[in-house]
């Protein structure tokens, strides 16, 4: 009997992309190959679509994880960034980004309406610099030292990703590549970074998470830097996948919200869409964000690209592989063998994850000042005022999580205080007002049947005393966060008084200011007959009350169209906090900001102040109760040069999530030892700042590393409850080679009476430099918990590499011989011991300039200039700054040759605008009038506009010879990309 007709089909083979077997680039090339071109272009978009028919599924990239897992609902909420950098606790970091990661996997499990559940690619960390404290996101960044910077940042990659050598647990991308420290039209600024500045400093945070393997991509950031956007710098290329090579994985590039449509629009880089959207592609961007979950605008832009042959497939297919490898490695396509699939729910707020928010919470506060305040030891029957608008309240920030919970300062305190038979009274020292509008002579106050309903102002239909029994409903506290800026709270909603949109009303209905566009914030602008406006800071608009129904809406746009209001004080918000002070042996008075307001992503600070009405509260509480204790919670640092004079003691914690009530309270009792470090500077009140848009730390004077005028509280500084000496430091060697390493070591004792944790922080610091050197530049440090008298011998590995500095000579992070100092000690102001080393070798050369390059960036010394792009793809220039000034610009130890070399030639390369013209003056040995002019050289605009670069030149004086210094002028528009020599 014959079988051919039932015989089984062979076997069906799954496609290499499917077998885990496979190394990993075979899969991606196999997958990509399946792809079709407008399915692979699809996956350049942040809500890529699925690929049904190869099971490839739905992905968006990015889950914000910055101090928790953020808008996806409750999570567990630890201390901001700059919390987590003041531990100095790189293990901590680590246990942290577990919890988060672990956390994100758990939402990523949860069943998704539409298909695409939360990502596993996790946007964070934040390694941008604190460099200015009045950057509006300094709570997202970790510290203004890029060693610490570059560690904490390690550590919390490491635990995003989990320790799998195959899988990861979550993708973590770091944020925001580069120089990116101002708020105020920070798509149209342009960071100047000289070389220097840009290799010891701002790409010296990046670097570690980066060539560890601990970070798998990278976020350029909203603004230019010298000129060009971010979002097309060639150092994605040239620096940040250089540094990833090591590790076998490819970095996946996405671009920020709305940044690459920023090209061709508010930054005007390009001329259109597609070609801006290609030139990202090309420059080294793998996916494109926006702000809508349809990609179809974006997408048509790439394909547009593509046709007119801006795009290559090839560029696609770089991009796509890239894409699809992050997915691969976090288990998509091998469920079954993925480590990480199997986390639930159980881990959300978890009781282990709530007792690391705590220790999260408590390490990250720091002890600025303490003249035997603290802690506090109150005996039954002793009575602690809680006093300021942060005593009782805890704020989420714009990356913030939901809080599961909220363990306030008061509640913590409270708590802890009813344990030892004291008591707590508490004062939040803020007015209570109503607001009665001229028009109507109504109170503004929530309607009686429906509290969170639309807020009204008229009469009240039963007369005065009715108006009287509503009581709470027309009263509101009002916060005062400075820069007029005011926050009303509804008395009987407790909730904050909001803008609705979609009608213009008011409702008193929300838990705290927060959104995008914060709705919550108003000024009540002065007028001249005593009365008041209601201004919206969010639309601009004014208050006016309808007169036939009472209601009020945000709805006048000038001030001869608003309604006229009556403030009255119902309680007096600093005589309550000063009778509750006197009522008290001591005070603990909390001021600080609330994140999203007066310095939040879009808007820096005006200034370092605390809010005048915080500071009033302050100085009225301290004079009738000198023993208060001042706690700033905050997202950056304040100036509180009075408390510092005043105060017996000062504490810091940013805002610290669910937990930071009991991490307080323990502090503050003496429960737990103070173990937090400054991560950044507290600059006095009268020390004036540079300028915001001074990315040049070493001309500006920013940072410890910089900065002259002795701050308030210094880079690294916090104080104990116990005490510790530092003794015999010792190195390995006290001359050493520029490639080799040191042991550097010395004796740390506890002589107070408590076990207590000092952070041991190793500077160094060139004595004899020819260049401007650091005042010190941290070079290691390690936390170390002792008992009382317990001694530990402690050692260091030190490289002589780490006292290199950006040789613009050699191009290349160079030592230079001669004199160093190695400091150790409690911060980068209160040095304990010092070191003498001499490094040994020879000097660093001279450049040479016939037949060499010497790029116009890679001065020694510049005044009146800025960097600017030489072309829209690499390449930077020297320009003037303004039109009114020249620029005057040194380079060190140039040789020109002799004339045995032949006829000597010295060229520049310049560009002009249109319609411009320009000089370059060349000097030998000094500036016009000191040294030998060699040259100078008319420049006027060319047909291409500032692009259009040509070469002069001018024959080098014979008697000029062997090496000088170059002084070169640069007036009016000319450009100056490089000089250089040839013999003829």
């Amino acid at each position: 009997m014959s079988t051919a007709a039932t015989s089984p089909e062979p076997p069906t083979t799954d496609p290499p992309f499917r077998d885990p077997a496979q190394p990993l680039a075979r899969r991606v090339d196999d997958l990509l190959s399946r792809l079709t071109l407008d399915e692979r272009i699809e996956l350049l978009y942040q809500y890529s679509p699925g690929v049904p028919r190869l099971g490839l599924a739905p992905f968006k990239t990015g889950t914000e994880g910055l101090h928790g897992v953020a808008w996806l609902g409750p999570a567990t909420v630890f201390p901001q960034a700059v919390g987590l950098g003041a531990t100095w606790d790189e293990e901590l970091l680590h246990e942290v980004a577990t919890a988060v990661g672990t956390e994100v996997r758990a939402f990523h499990q949860r069943p998704a309406a539409d298909g695409r559940r939360p990502s596993l690619q996790v946007w964070a960390p934040v390694v941008n610099l604190l460099r200015d404290p009045r950057w509006g996101r300094n709570e997202e960044g970790y510290a203004e030292d890029p060693l610490l910077t570059g560690r904490l940042s390690v550590g919390f990659c490491r635990g995003l990703a989990g320790d799998h050598p195959v899988h990861l647990r979550t993708a973590p991308l770091l944020k925001h590549f580069l120089a990116y420290n101002n708020e105020d039209e920070r798509d149209i600024t342009s960071s100047v970074v000289p070389p220097r500045v840009l290799h010891e400093y701002d790409l010296a945070a990046f670097r570690p998470a980066i060539a560890s393997g601990a970070a798998t991509g990278v976020m350029p950031a909203y603004n230019l830097i010298n000129g060009r956007p971010c979002h097309v710098s060639p150092l994605l290329e040239t620096e940040v996948r250089r540094w990833a090579e090591p590790t076998g994985h490819e970095l996946f590039v996405c671009s920020d919200a709305g940044a690459v449509t920023n090209l061709a629009e508010s930054e005007h880089y390009f001329d259109d869409h597609p070609t801006s959207h290609a030139a990202a592609v090309r420059a080294g961007v793998d996916s494109i964000t926006e702000l809508d979950e349809d990609g179809g605008i974006t997408l048509d832009r790439l394909r547009t690209a593509v046709d007119r042959g801006l795009l290559t497939e090839d560029d696609i297919d770089r991009a796509v592989r890239r894409h699809l490898s992050i997915r691969f490695r976090l288990g998509e396509f091998d469920p079954d063998l993925d480590p990480y699939a199997g986390i639930g729910d159980d881990v959300v707020d978890s009781p282990a994850h709530r007792a690391l928010a705590l220790r999260a919470a408590t390490e990250s506060v720091v002890l600025l000042k303490n003249d035997g305040a603290l802690p506090l030891s109150p005996s039954p029957g002793a009575r602690v005022a809680l006093v300021g608008p942060l005593a009782d309240t805890l704020f989420e920030d714009w990356y913030s999580g939901t809080m599961p919970y909220r363990i306030t300062v008061a509640a913590g305190l409270e708590a802890a205080l009813e344990e030892r038979g004291a008591e707590a009274v508490r004062a939040e020292g803020v007015d209570r007002i109503t607001l009665r509008a001229a028009s109507t002579g109504g109170l503004l106050r929530v309607p009686a049947p429906d509290p969170g309903g639309p807020m009204v102002a008229g009469a009240h239909p039963d007369g005065q005393a009715a108006e009287q029994e509503a009581g709470d409903s027309a009263c509101h506290d009002l916060f005062d966060w400075g820069e007029g800026v005011l926050t009303l709270r509804n008395a009987r909603t407790e909730r904050y008084v909001t803008l609705k949109d979609g009608d213009l009303t008011l409702a008193a209905d929300q838990t705290q200011p927060n959104g995008w566009f914060v709705h919550e914030t108003f000024r009540l602008e002065p007028q001249p007959d005593g009365t008041e406006l209601l201004r919206n800071i969010s639309n601009g608009r004014y208050a006016a009350v309808d007169p036939a129904t009472g209601r009020v809406t945000l709805s006048a746009e000038a001030p001869e169209q608003a309604e006229r209001w009556t403030r009255t004080v119902v309680r007096d918000g600093i005589a309550e906090a000063v009778a509750a002070a006197a009522s008290a042996d001591v005070a603990v008075v909390v001021l600080g900001n609330d994140p999203h307001i007066n310095g939040r992503e879009t808007e820096d600070r005006a200034g370092i102040a605390l809010p005048p009405a915080q500071e009033a509260l302050l100085r009225a509480v301290a004079t009738e109760r000198p023993e208060s204790v001042l706690v700033v919670m905050s997202s950056y640092p304040y100036a509180v040069d009075w408390a510092d004079e005043h105060l017996p003691a000062v504490v810091w914690t940013s805002h610290g999530g669910q937990e930071t009530g009991r991490a307080l309270a323990a502090i503050l009792l003496g429960d737990a030892e103070p173990s937090g470090r400054l991560p950044q500077t507290w600059y006095r009140g009268d020390d004036p700042l540079p300028g915001r848009l001074d990315y040049d730390i070493i001309s500006a004077g920013w940072t410890y590393q910089y900065h002259e005028a002795a701050p308030l509280y210094p880079f690294g500084h916090g104080l104990s409850y116990t005490s510790f000496a530092y003794s015999g430091l010792r190195l390995s060697a006290r001359e050493a080679a520029r490639d080799d390493t040191l042991t550097v070591s010395v004796e740390l004792t506890n002589t107070g009476p408590r076990t207590g944790t000092e952070t041991v922080q190793l500077y160094t610091r060139a004595l004899a430099a020819r260049h401007r050197a650091p005042r010190r530049r941290l070079a290691d440090f390690r936390k170390v918990t002792l008992t009382p008298g317990e001694r530990r011998r402690l050692e260091f590995d030190l490289p002589v590499a780490a006292l290199a500095h950006w040789s613009v000579s050699a191009g290349a992070l160079a030592v230079e011989p001669g004199p160093y100092e190695i400091l150790i000690g409690h911060s980068a102001e209160a040095v304990a011991l010092t070191a003498p080393l001499t490094v040994t070798g020879p000097p660093l050369p001279a450049r040479t300039l016939l037949g060499g390059r010497l790029e116009a960036v890679d001065f020694d010394a510049c005044e009146g200039g800025t960097l600017v792009d030489a072309t829209r793809e690499k390449g930077e220039a020297v320009t003037p700054a303004t039109a009114h000034t020249h620029c005057a610009l040194r380079y060190g130890s140039i040789d020109l040759g002799s004339p045995a070399d032949g006829p000597r030639v010295i060229t520049a390369e310049v560009s002009c605008a249109a319609e411009e013209e320009g000089t370059v003056e060349i000097h030998a040995d000094g500036a016009p009038g000191a040294g030998t002019l060699l040259a100078a050289l008319r420049v006027t605009g060319g047909t291409g506009g500032r692009y259009d670069w040509r070469t002069v030149g001018v024959r080098i004086p014979d008697e000029v010879t062997g090496v000088h210094d170059l002084h070169l002028v640069l007036r009016g528009g000319v450009h100056l990309a490089a000089i250089a020599g040839r013999a003829r």
